[in-house]
């Protein structure tokens, strides 16, 4: 354990040539990471390991008591640092389990902490943070153009959360930005008569009384826009996918019989990607499926979630919408893109060109018939949205994904399909659990093919026209 050193102490070492300590001259960490589209979000000087949260739901009032650890690794020698965080009230914060003073920011939705002595580069520190979380507090965020959205989705029996891109904060302090992934527990207190779901895997259940906690975890690191936490009545399905993974889904009790036939398509579903990218890159998988009207289907790590009417049951093209959320367990997930404003594509385009092939394969639809509807619009989305690696605000870089689809299906046919998957597999395993940027995909892109496709990227990433599309020269774009 350190010591402190007195000011008297240090002014005569350094008095006789004895070094500092590394904490000599702390800063503050960056209470930001300079996105373009989200310029509040994200914190400096320290890398984030794991997340421990805790929920205490109790029906009938939106107000929870909560709590997070958060395990970090100081980055630089730190005299403060920030958290991400619009959650409704802190109540207490610790450092290495010390009180620590603290204020929050609404306007830039921060939470800045002192602990009562300097972190040195280096070191792995606890920051324990007590608060209330109010499911009825739902603030718009301060980016630009950000639209209003619910991210406590309300349930009759409970409630599921919403995350991306940027709302991760409001269920628990922290980093709340994809390039500092970490892996994460969750607690769930719930009365008995309901359930709680969370990412990863069931790792503990305890009954007091009348009310019981679910402790759920992850094993690898996921970026924290696809935690989820929800809390209702669920039926959990069971079964196994390609070499034995366990697949665990949570359907809403209500409507499990009539989504059943889309949750048992799930194994073939994984088989079907691992023939792309190899082996599925987490310890678990499955979907979550509520009911109310949940609005979107989201790539939650180790658990998509869909509302169960409209996402899980239906005409079988509806299975194309499950194979791009997972897609995402690769892209997004496992591999989580360095900054939401320039390398989103790199998630959304790689969901969406693998839901063509798909429905290609299995007979739903040729992949160029939707491919080329697409192309045939691509100039009205970069004129209305912005090209793909430049998006014009947070809306767009959530829809970074016709252009990017277009761009990797003209690299397959430049390349040839052998080629292009050994570039997916290679991008892949070599930033597999990290962040990745549209720099490294280039990258690797130049390595595989032994040629240099820079100027392809930036034609499509960043040109405001449609270029054109390599293998059909017959396909012309529409007008914006």
């Amino acid at each position: 354990m350190r010591r402190s050193i007195t000011a008297a102490a240090m002014s005569a070492a350094l008095s006789i040539g004895v070094a500092a300590p590394a904490f000599a001259n702390p800063t503050p960490g960056a209470d930001n990471l300079g996105e373009r589209v989200f310029p509040t979000l994200g914190n400096g000087g320290y890398d984030v390991g794991h997340y421990d949260v805790s929920f205490d739901y109790e029906p009938g009032t939106p107000l929870m008591d909560s709590a997070v650890r958060v395990d970090a690794t100081a980055t630089q020698d730190l005299s403060a640092f920030s958290l991400d965080s619009i959650v409704r009230k802190i109540n207490s914060v610790k450092v290495d389990g010390r009180p620590a003073p603290f204020r929050t920011q609404d306007s830039t939705e921060k939470l800045y902490v002192t602990p009562d002595r300097p972190l040195a580069r280096g070191k792995r520190f606890t920051v324990e943070i007590s608060y209330l979380s109010d499911r009825g507090y739902d603030p718009k965020s301060p980016a630009p153009a950000d639209p209003e959205g619910v991210h406590w989705f309300a349930k009759p029996d409970g409630f599921v959360t919403f995350a991306q891109p940027d709302r991760a904060h409001e269920f628990f302090p922290s980093n709340d930005h994809p390039s500092d992934k970490a892996t994460i527990t969750s607690h769930i207190t719930v009365p008995d008569d309901v359930q709680a779901v969370s990412n990863g895997t069931l790792r503990d259940k305890k009954t007091v009384g009348n009310r019981t906690t679910y402790t759920y975890g992850t094993k690898d690191p996921i970026p924290t826009d696809t935690a989820v936490f929800a809390v209702g009545h669920f039926a959990e399905i069971d079964a196994k996918g390609p070499n034995g993974l366990p697949l665990r889904s949570y359907v809403a009790s209500s409507q499990v019989d009539a989504s059943r036939a889309f949750v048992d398509d799930i194994p073939s579903q994984v088989a079907w990607v691992e023939k792309q990218f190899g082996p599925y890159p987490f310890e678990t998988y499955g979907v979550l499926g509520v009911e109310g009207g949940y609005f979107a289907a989201m790539e939650n790590a180790t658990l998509s979630t869909f509302d169960a009417k409209s996402g899980l049951q239906g005409p079988i093209e509806r299975t194309a919408t499950m194979v791009h959320e997972l897609v995402h367990q690769w892209f997004g997930d496992a591999v989580s893109v360095d900054r939401w404003s320039d390398d989103m594509w790199i998630s959304e385009g790689h969901a969406s060109f693998y839901s063509f092939l798909y429905q290609g394969d299995k007979g739903i639809r040729p992949a160029e018939v939707g491919l080329k509807q697409w192309y045939e619009q691509d100039n009205s989305f970069r004129a209305s949205d912005g090209p793909p690696g430049r998006p014009k605000d947070t809306i767009s870089v959530l829809g970074a994904t016709n252009s990017a689809a277009l761009m990797l299906y003209g690299l397959r046919n430049e390349v040839g399909a052998d080629t292009f998957q050994r570039i997916e597999r290679t991008f892949f395993e070599k930033f597999r659990n990290c962040a990745a940027s549209t720099r490294d995909y280039i990258d690797v892109t130049n390595h595989v093919t032994g040629k240099d496709f820079t100027g392809y990227f930036k034609d499509w990433l960043y040109g405001d026209h449609t270029p054109p599309m390599p293998g059909h020269p017959d396909w012309a774009p529409g007008k914006a």
